[in-house]
């Protein structure tokens, strides 16, 4: 499946049931997410709780997503980790699957140099012949993608897109006027500013909630209605800012569990929101109800 890799992209949770991957709500959130307008959903992310699933159970949750997509949408697969040949066999496992590509991380904890940075993502995409996104989330891994070493890796087609995710509108601003790279937002809390900036859309965990009014902030900033577009991100704003609030997926699971949609459960290490979290997502959930649906066969022309 051809994508341009824009748009508003969903990094599924996972939801669990007693310790086991719940496979049949996972198909029914991505569902609900692609009947809503996601533009493309990524399984086996930071958010889908990955670290913690072994290789056999992410094989059951990328085959689940695959199905219920039924090329409705794209899907990415997660990649991670700070072994690059295991993160190339990863590659190599799931290559004959209808994937739009990989969202290959900065590996954690092991801080290589740039040099090491531009060889581990060119073994990964050796691996392939699929599109890569690069995802750059130094608070998560203890090193920062550099804008040159970015430029560099995008002269090679494969690397497509970038998630980029520094907490930096700057950072932002640079991938967009000195590289080729789709540059997709990654801290939910610059959406907006990242959209007016010129990126091409974003993968953001707060769109579970309400992913239909991410679409048409989308929408409306690349019809250039911006005004309109900030007030329904204003309205979203306390919830992003809630659902990071504590560490993701947490507050994230919690708010889906308000919503029928999974138990509020996670793994070890993470542990479930605290109540006072819960309460404050409980009222801002309740707020969002009162916006109405948008449905992209609406979709706003400049």
């Amino acid at each position: 499946m051809n994508t341009s890799f824009r748009g508003i992209w969903v990094p599924l949770a996972t939801p669990m049931d007693h310790g086991e991957i719940d496979l049949h709500r996972l198909q029914t959130l991505a569902d609900r997410l692609i009947a809503g307008g996601a533009h493309g959903l990524v399984v086996c992310g930071t958010t889908g709780e990955a670290p913690q699933l072994d290789l056999a159970e992410q094989s059951a949750v990328l085959s689940a997503v695959l199905e219920t997509a039924h090329r409705r949408c794209p899907v990415l697969m997660g990649v991670g980790g700070s072994d690059t040949h295991a993160a190339a066999a990863k590659v190599r496992e799931f290559d004959d699957t209808e994937l739009a590509g990989y969202l290959v991380a900065t590996p954690a904890y092991v801080r290589p140099s740039q040099e090491g940075l531009l060889r581990h993502f060119e073994t990964i995409a050796d691996a392939t012949d699929r599109p890569i996104v690069l995802y750059n989330v130094p608070a998560r891994t203890g090193v920062n993608l550099e804008l040159t070493t970015a430029r560099t890796l995008a002269q090679r087609p494969q690397f497509a897109a970038i998630k980029e995710a520094g907490g930096s509108l700057q950072r932002m601003e640079e991938l967009v006027r000195h590289t080729p790279l789709v540059m997709l937002c990654g801290d939910d809390a610059l959406l907006f500013a990242a959209l007016c900036a010129g990126g091409q859309g974003a993968i953001s965990a707060s769109a579970h909630i309400r992913v239909d009014l991410f679409v048409q902030i989308y929408d409306l900033v690349h019809a250039g209605h911006l005004a309109e577009a900030m007030t329904v991100f204003d309205h979203l704003l306390p919830v992003i800012r809630l659902l990071f609030s504590e560490p993701n997926p947490a507050p994230l699971k919690a708010a889906l569990a308000m919503q029928g949609l999974l138990r509020d459960e996670l793994r070890l290490p993470m542990t479930p929101a605290s109540d006072s979290c819960r309460t404050q997502l409980a009222a801002a959930l309740a707020a969002l109800d009162a916006i109405p649906a948008y449905h992209r066969h609406e979709e706003v022309t400049a």
